[in-house]
């Protein structure tokens, strides 16, 4: 049984045919990449797992169990977790508060006992803080943590959104374009972020990304989408050398014999 499976869906939005036939799976404790042009289907099959949107056929199972029954909210509290390609944070909350809303799927106490505030909650509060602050530490997220997220550099807003998605401590991470509009050096630290996550913190990790360099230096695998479709899956190296992979990114009149 493999920890995330797609079985051979297929998303239409209005007519048109975001993916088609898509089939893959992930196993626990894996980096496993989508790759493809833009246009390709890759936020959407994100959305799908997020349950964001619906499929025409096919299905998606977590740990063996489908999920196409659950609702966004179900699907945090199942464990799994994701950053967006355009960043969703709350730009007039500080890094800290923002990580704390990251916990909001751990939150236990009745209502009514957070409205008096009970000792029940205080000792939770407690915990959600000490596991931020943990985040903060392995993000070397320190020099911010009380700083507001508008006033903070794009890059330090992307590592701020991941921290976010593991303050909810999710054993599957789903990374939307984790490098997208980093510089050279930052997405060198991302690589490290990204093999941290899945080495130290033992969340396996799905990422959408254009970064070539990141993808073959942080995958264990890669699914190249096309058009909605799948056209290769193997290593990064695997589908780099496949003429199809290269015919998608450059065009025919480009690709190698």
């Amino acid at each position: 049984m493999s920890f995330l499976e797609i079985r051979d869906v297929t998303v239409r939005f209005d007519g048109i045919t975001a993916l088609e036939g898509v089939s893959c799976a992930v196993e626990e404790g894996e980096i496993f990449a989508v790759v493809g042009p833009n246009g390709a289907g890759k936020s959407t099959l994100f959305n799908l797992i997020s349950r964001f949107c619906e499929p025409a056929s096919g299905d998606v199972l977590f740990e063996g169990a489908s999920i196409l029954g659950h609702s966004p909210p179900d699907i945090a509290a199942l464990g799994i977790a994701r950053t967006f390609q355009n960043i969703e944070l709350f730009e007039r909350s500080t890094v800290l508060q923002n990580l704390l809303i990251g916990r909001h799927t751990r939150r236990r106490a009745a209502i009514w006992s957070q409205l008096v505030f009970a000792p029940t909650v205080r000792r939770e509060e407690i915990a959600h803080r000490g596991a931020v602050e943990r985040i903060i530490d392995f993000l070397d997220l320190q020099p911010y943590r009380e700083k507001f997220i508008a006033g903070l550099p794009y890059g330090v807003r992307k590592v701020v959104e991941i921290g976010r998605a593991l303050a909810m401590e999710p054993r599957l991470i789903l990374l939307d374009e984790p490098a997208s509009g980093l510089s050279v050096e930052e997405a060198g630290d991302m690589r490290f972020w990204i093999d941290d996550i899945r080495r130290r913190l033992g969340v396996t990790v799905v990422m959408v990304e254009h970064n070539m360099s990141l993808v073959s230096a942080v995958s264990d695998r890669v699914m190249v989408l096309a058009d909605g479709r799948p056209i290769a899956l193997g290593t990064p190296a695997e589908v780099q050398a496949e003429p199809s992979v290269v015919e998608a990114y450059l065009g025919a009149d480009m690709a190698m014999p």
